[in-house]
């Protein structure tokens, strides 16, 4: 079944646009190493739109598949990480938020592993964690644009990251230990591809 259907579970839009997500962290890392700030902003613009793009054109036209399910927040999370990496190098409070983000990421990594090995997943991202993730983008492409700003403006925007990343986390626990009704059978999910 599964070699019959690989075009349509891989090679659909949606995933061919994370991919390129995934692609663009080398190129970002590259112009943001070489100083070039505008263009890394611009760099990381072109990956945000590009994830919002994809999922409106895999709920629109009904390509939402398995893969695209593990691609689409993979491409989210390794454009995140390696862009507060880059950022820490100038920005040393950062690794605070490093440290945060490493420790939900693990413990949403370890539950879904487990709810997987019961044969229950999340529906979806929860609310909290796409919001997180709009705010961690837009600060972080702000941090990349000023990359004059002083010590004290990037203490305030870590604070309010860590504290939308804190808020994220916690849903997510509860979530993962006591909202059954945010989860679905891994066999009702095959169905909606």
């Amino acid at each position: 079944m599964f070699i019959k259907d690989w075009k349509k579970e891989i090679l659909t839009i949606p995933n061919l646009l994370s991919l390129f997500r995934l692609v663009l962290i080398p190129v970002y890392i590259t112009i943001y190493l070489k100083d070039k700030y505008f263009l890394a902003a611009t760099i990381l613009a072109v990956s945000c739109l590009t994830d919002l793009i994809d999922g409106k054109i895999a709920r629109h036209f009904n390509m939402i598949s398995t893969v695209g399910k593990i691609l689409d927040p993979l491409a989210d999370k390794l454009t995140q990480f390696s862009l507060i990496l880059c950022l820490a190098s100038h920005y040393p409070v950062l690794w605070y938020l490093i440290a945060l983000f490493f420790i939900k990421e693990l413990f949403q990594l370890i539950a879904g592993a487990v709810n997987l090995r019961r044969g229950k997943m999340l529906k979806g991202a929860l609310i909290s964690g796409k919001i997180s993730t709009t705010v961690l983008f837009i600060s972080l492409i702000i941090m990349v644009m000023l990359p004059d700003l002083s010590d004290t403006i990037v203490t305030v925007i870590t604070a309010i990251d860590g504290i939308f990343l804190l808020v994220a986390f916690a849903d997510y626990v509860c979530a993962y230990h006591t909202r059954e009704s945010k989860f679905q059978s891994i066999r009702e999910s095959e169905n909606e591809i």
